[in-house]
């Protein structure tokens, strides 16, 4: 697989993480991209713009994450927005992404923090539902380092981060891995976190309940914004209601997905 790094000069976090990135390896063939303004409103990333990005697969953005609650966390999620582009992108349009690149980042960024134990001790490792900019052509993901600066210029946790990256490198996915998007539950998603880790599901985009009333509309742009065909639909069946199941489940009807609860997922 063919990727390359992107981050903002100013973000710390992100500095940190591609400081760690070029430590660890000199790989002149792994294009590093660096923005001029913040990643999440940087929508001109393209071969034109930046000529190094020719026949890129995938695109690994580094940077910040800010959360209320201050919880040190390693985060890693796909872009867009399901409703109103409050931080970059557009209304209702998410980025490609890969369910098998996402599934693989995520199992060895819990394999590297099981080797670093006062990086174990101290951070939350989790997914976070699809959420803002920059809305660009080439699949990618968001590799985030929080929750405040204390953690932003944390080296080991940043090291642990980029060894995640760089084990992108010998990606390889597992033949009996699903592709499926995730629908429901709260932003950080406990139950597709273990799911993502632990079994055969491999998730691309989660729309989380925040972003409820389900339409075919959003149904439809994370499919078609997965590279991989998507099999099945995980459903955080608990988080909803009712209503809100009998209409999800009318718009997958239509469109011939098939469904999983989580309470239903097999585990490792």
């Amino acid at each position: 697989m063919k990727f390359a790094i992107v981050y903002y000069k100013n973000n710390i976090a992100g500095k940190n993480i591609v400081d760690q990135f070029k430590k660890l390896v000199f790989m002149p063939q792994i294009p590093i991209i660096e923005l001029k303004k913040e990643t999440i409103y940087s929508e001109d990333i393209n071969e034109k713009n930046y000529p190094e990005l020719k026949n890129i697969d995938f695109l690994v953005f580094a940077c910040t994450h800010k959360s209320k609650k201050g919880e040190p966390s390693l985060c890693l999620h796909s872009a867009g927005n399901w409703r109103s582009a409050e931080l970059g992108g557009q209304d209702g349009k998410a980025c490609p992404t890969s369910s098998y690149v996402l599934k693989y980042l995520f199992q060895k960024l819990h394999e590297n923090v099981e080797n670093n134990q006062k990086v174990k001790e101290k951070y939350n490792i989790t997914l976070e539902a699809t959420h803002h900019g920059p809305l660009i052509d080439i699949p990618s993901c968001f590799i985030e380092l929080g929750s405040l600066e204390n953690e932003w210029k944390d080296e080991k946790a940043a090291r642990v981060l980029a060894e995640s990256i760089i084990s992108l490198q010998d990606f390889k996915k597992q033949d009996n891995w699903i592709p499926c998007i995730a629908i429901g539950g709260t932003h950080y998603c406990s139950n597709f976190n273990k799911i993502q880790l632990n079994s055969k599901y491999a998730i691309s985009h989660i729309i989380p309940k925040y972003s409820f009333p389900i339409t075919e509309t959003i149904i439809k742009e994370a499919e078609m914004k997965t590279i991989e065909t998507i099999k099945e639909v995980l459903i955080d069946w608990k988080s909803c209601n009712s209503e809100e199941r009998n209409n999800l489940l009318n718009i997958l009807n239509k469109f011939g997905l098939k469904y999983e609860k989580t309470s239903n997922v097999e585990k490792f």
